[in-house]
């Protein structure tokens, strides 16, 4: 792991080099389209006490705190410390290390540490780190476990059907690592440094800055020492400005910065919602006599039914011991005047493949490529104050990544029939396999995924089997295991634009969803003191970063936004 020491000293190193500068806002501008709550009730328990929803400068207990922020310049800031981001950061040093420029690159990561909030299955395609380091093995990467075995089957209840794994299936992982990706994030983040990439782990970015022009500025960290309730501590300080020539978005699945340039730029207006899906993953030491290192197997069907798309994967990893690793398993406008977006946050996903690292990595790389002439022009020729680098996009369309994808564009989307499961393996043998998705139609999703539950009164609750304690485990017990851990005397970041929503559409209608889809129990419903009711509990001490509830809250009444630098899991590896 990265020494959490060296890091902060390199961060305070750089918050006293750093200028002061007056700014006019004393509540940040991000969230102007979330800043009212759109009706109230005097019943309503208050829930949301966070400045996004509840401005500072209408709350007395502001009056008269200083809210001057520090600023610092860069060439380029990374928001984002995943494989996306880091190889971003990896390659503008590069490019600028062989062309013999000056060039400060500046990274932040809301983990304490880099690679801390990495999770995933994971069995990485090495064509992006085959590019951006080909020593890589000499370099001590930590990719341990070449696949020697794909095994694909479908589950009922009580038997498993094989089904051959035929050359050229998006599936076959020939030629592929089994990784614990958190450890080769982390190892990403020491080759960042080693070429003088600046990393500020435990620094969450929580607001995109502006030009007067509009044109992303940079951005700026989240504030620290604000008590629970929403008023200042005695600690409060505010965070730090950022301002660079180009900001890289690379937050991850469902950014919330990438939600508000979203909306202020339109870069969704030509493209289908994006969809998700939630991962949960385990790794379990199991006996020696049933490990297969270098084993990938995957699953379709039992327990889920054929209209519900996931599976389960199962890796055997190499590392000397019997570790296996098991779970379950649209692009926007990239380019904006003074900022872009890379990796996850955009989304692009190999779904059948189940991988996201390389091409994630490829995307950071490409954008380097584009950004790196125009930040080290001598004359900066641009029309807005913040830098548009368009040719981002077009690079991307004529990489390797454009033409994987464009090839499975369908396949997920194929899944939308009457047979469901099974009509979208058929789908996929026939225009995949022998067709390389050449075929002239683009499929629709359905919509987005917030809107497709179905009322509580038309559905059957589910009775899940408890807990063995041997291969099952209850929630809680599981989210200790991730060691996620937030400072408990901050406003609860799972905010609500509303705080009457809860109780009087989500219980009334759809029986609470919010304490079934959250997989750390963040949300629950509780009796009123009174006793005459029932209230939204939020633990957000809890909360794993999954963002499933901003994604999946049926009255898209929740907004997720960053806690304080440091916080949430710690996946050690995962």
């Amino acid at each position: 792991m990265f020494p959490a020491s060296r890091y902060s000293c390199q961060a305070h190193r750089c918050i006293r080099a750093l200028k002061t500068v007056p700014t006019e806002h004393t509540a940040p501008q991000l969230y102007t389209t979330l800043h009212r709550r759109t009706c109230s009730s005097l019943s309503t328990p208050r829930i949301t006490t966070h400045y996004t929803i509840h401005p500072r400068d209408k709350d007395p207990r502001w009056e008269g705190v200083e809210m001057e922020r520090f600023a610092d310049e860069a060439d380029v800031v990374i928001v984002g410390g995943g494989p996306a981001g880091l190889s971003a950061a990896i390659r503008l040093k590069q490019l600028a290390n062989e062309h013999e420029k000056e060039l400060r690159v500046c990274l932040v990561e809301k983990a304490s540490q880099i690679g801390a909030h990495t999770l995933s299955g994971a069995c990485l395609e090495p064509s992006a780190i085959n590019e951006l380091f080909p020593d890589w093995k000499e370099r001590g990467a930590p990719l341990h476990t070449p696949v020697t075995e794909d095994v694909f089957s479908i589950l009922t209840e009580k038997h498993r059907i094989p089904v051959p794994m035929l050359p050229g299936l998006p599936m076959q992982n020939h030629g592929n690592y089994i990784v614990r990706l958190g450890n080769f994030v982390r190892w990403l983040g020491e080759q960042a440094e080693e070429l003088g990439v600046e990393l500020y782990p435990g620094y969450a970015a929580a607001e995109v800055l502006f030009h007067e022009d509009g044109s992303v500025k940079g951005i700026a960290t989240n504030d620290v020492g604000i008590a629970k309730d929403g008023s200042p501590k005695d600690v409060f300080e505010r965070g730090m400005e950022l301002h660079a020539k180009v900001t890289m978005f690379g937050e991850g699945c469902h950014g919330h910065l990438a939600k508000q340039l979203y909306k202020k730029f339109n870069l969704r207006e030509n493209c289908e919602p994006q969809t998700y899906a939630i991962g949960l993953k385990e790794v379990w030491m199991i006996d020696e006599k049933k490990w297969r290192p270098g084993r990938v197997e995957h699953s379709v069907g039992w327990p889920l039914n054929r209209h519900t798309y996931g599976g389960s994967f199962l890796y055997h990893l190499n590392e000397g011991e019997p570790l296996v690793a098991l779970g379950f398993v649209s692009l926007p406008k990239l380019t904006f005047p003074g900022g872009l977006l890379i990796g996850c946050s955009p989304g692009f996903m190999n779904v059948p493949k189940i991988k996201g690292t390389h091409t994630a990595m490829k995307s950071g790389m490409l954008a380097a490529e584009a950004i790196f002439p125009k930040v080290t022009a001598e004359s900066l020729d641009s029309e807005t104050a913040g830098l548009h680098v368009p040719e981002y996009a077009e690079a991307l369309k004529n990489s390797w990544v454009w033409k994987e994808l464009y090839a499975v564009r369908n396949i997920r989307p194929s899944f939308h029939n009457y047979f469901g499961l099974y009509g979208g393996m058929v789908y996929t043998g026939i225009f995949y396999w022998i067709l390389r998705g050449k075929e002239p139609w683009t499929l629709k999703h359905c919509g987005l995924d917030a809107n497709q539950l179905k009322p509580a009164k038309d559905c059957t609750p589910i009775d899940y089997p408890k807990p063995d304690g041997k291969i099952s485990f209850d929630l809680l017990s599981s989210v200790a295991l991730s060691g996620t851990n937030h400072e408990g005397d901050q406003p609860a970041h799972l905010t609500l634009k509303d705080d009457s929503v809860p109780v009087a559409r989500n219980l009334a209608i759809y029986d609470g969803p919010e304490q079934r889809f959250c997989p750390a129990g963040v949300y629950e419903y509780v009796p009123l003191e009174t006793g005459d009711g029932m209230r939204l509990q939020i633990n957000a001490q809890n909360c794993v970063h999954c963002k499933t509830c901003d994604i999946k809250d049926p009255s898209q009444n929740i907004n997720w936004v960053v806690p304080e630098g440091g916080g949430g899991p710690a996946y050690n590896g995962m």
